[in-house]
């Protein structure tokens, strides 16, 4: 067996003051000035140390507070209030929401998994993969604890194709036609989000973190002129047929990728035979043609098959379906026709958080690419002044490269430890065993139609029993 897959994380403070959820708010009229004040009694001495960061005009208690909330209760004049900051709530959008954004800095600054002393708040149900629930039947195990445990939980997934049967010669070989196939220690690939104010240091730390990880980058071909020698074998070319120029493929390339079109199938055929070790993936967009797609990209010899999303998972053909659906129905539609061991199916797009790993897997994926959550823990606050031209306010560009790379390395780890914890939870042992183990998950549609779904229509001025 081999040695335990481990990510190390060291903390990585902000570069810039980070936007506060809440505030305090302290007001001087009406004050009794006490001989023993509440702000002199603060035990984290956030009074004390107040001063305003004048290139942020940020106030420094609101990011040192730790929300005891002793000084607003002591006040005997209630002159200190505690308030949702408006900047915070205006982070993000409507599916990047400011909740989420938040909880990356966290990772990705401290490398641990973010928990809430006071429970969780929120919705149980929601779009996308918030209708999904994860079985923990088996948490009450403490040698299936994943962090701690003494089990060895294997995150490891195989990219590439499989063959269905292997064949000898008769001198005892294997024939020509054996699987392709590169294993990497976790279901995450890193890839460049499609806005950003990135630069050459930027792909120069995305690079090391994916190296340093044992996963890999994509890059458009454009950028990989900006990665570090040596870095090519970590490196997937996301070749364009609009960009001018040779592919940017070396003998070192392990995974390259094409979009789609229907004349892939042969462009890939002949990649690969022009670099025997290069794995081939074929990028796919989610839309109702998905799965007709997908099953001629497999009988067709394609080894790898990236189903891609839009920015917020939803599907790009604009008929509502969200990328839980469109992994579940591709990868059955593989499993009817057989094929399904035989290749790798990757997506992407919506993927923000570390539960909506192990739930892309359990929908049938076997990996996910993962892009604006490394550009957040670089302290984006996905306000996109950069699609505008304008500056971005925490200067994401001028970020070293070991900065990128260490804040990256942070934010896998703490996912990685996340799904440690899910699977350890599920009783699960391989990552690989966990594609397409619907049994391990509840969905809210299919349990809502069926509690449900025999009560009939209810119209208008129907009288119920």
């Amino acid at each position: 067996m081999p040695s335990k897959y481990a990510i190390h994380t060291l903390a990585v403070p902000h570069r810039f003051k980070s936007v506060s959820r809440s505030g305090i708010i302290a007001w001087e009229e009406g004050c009794l000035k006490c001989a023993v004040c509440v702000k002199k009694r603060c035990v984290y001495g956030v009074y004390d140390n107040r001063d305003l960061d004048p290139m942020q005009m940020i106030d420094s208690i609101d990011n040192q507070c730790m929300n005891c909330l002793r000084c607003i209760q002591g006040c005997p004049k209630e002159l200190i209030h505690k308030s949702l900051n408006p900047e915070y709530k205006a982070l993000g959008d409507s599916y990047w929401a400011p909740d989420i954004i938040a909880k990356l800095w966290y990772q990705a600054e401290t490398g641990k998994i973010p928990v809430s002393g006071a429970g969780y708040p929120g919705p149980f149900s929601g779009p996308g993969f918030d209708s999904m629930w994860t079985d923990m039947s088996e948490i009450v195990r403490p040698t299936r604890d994943g962090i701690h445990g003494r089990e060895y939980i294997s995150t490891a997934i195989d990219l590439g194709r499989t063959t269905r049967h292997i064949s000898f010669d008769e001198e005892k070989g294997l024939e020509s036609g054996s699987a392709r196939i590169l294993d990497i220690p976790l279901p995450i690939i890193l890839r460049t989000p499609t806005f950003g104010a990135i630069s050459k240091d930027t792909i120069n730390g995305w690079t090391r973190a994916a190296k340093g990880l044992g996963t890999l980058m994509a890059l458009p071909q454009k950028m990989i002129s900006s990665t570090p020698e040596g870095s090519a074998p970590w490196v997937i070319p996301m070749i364009s047929p609009e960009e001018s120029g040779a592919p940017a493929i070396t003998e070192e390339t392990r995974v390259a990728e094409v979009p789609w079109n229907e004349e892939v199938s042969g462009l890939v055929g002949e990649m690969e035979d022009r670099y025997p070790s290069l794995l081939m993936s074929v990028r796919l967009p989610m839309d109702h043609r998905a799965e007709e797609r997908a099953l001629v990209l497999a009988e067709d010899g394609v080894s790898i098959i990236h189903m891609e999303a839009a920015w917020n998972g939803v599907s790009m053909g604009g008929d509502g379906g969200f990328l839980k659906d469109g992994i579940r129905s591709v990868h059955l539609r593989l499993v009817e026709a057989g094929i399904r061991d035989e290749i790798t199916l990757l997506s992407s797009g919506g993927i923000a958080m570390a539960e909506h790993v192990p739930k892309a897997i359990i929908c049938g994926a076997d990996g996910v690419f993962v892009d604006f959550p490394i550009l957040i823990a670089l302290e984006c606050r996905m306000c996109r002044r950069c699609t505008k031209g304008l500056s971005c306010p925490v200067e994401i560009q001028g970020a070293s490269p070991s900065w990128v790379a260490s804040r990256v390395r942070n934010l896998v780890g703490a996912w990685h430890n996340q799904l440690l914890e899910v699977m350890g939870a599920m009783g699960i042992r391989d990552a690989r065993r966990l594609r397409g183990e619907v049994g391990r998950a509840i969905f809210f549609e299919e349990l809502d139609r069926a509690t449900f779904g025999s009560m009939g229509q209810v119209e208008e001025g129907c009288e119920l029993e």
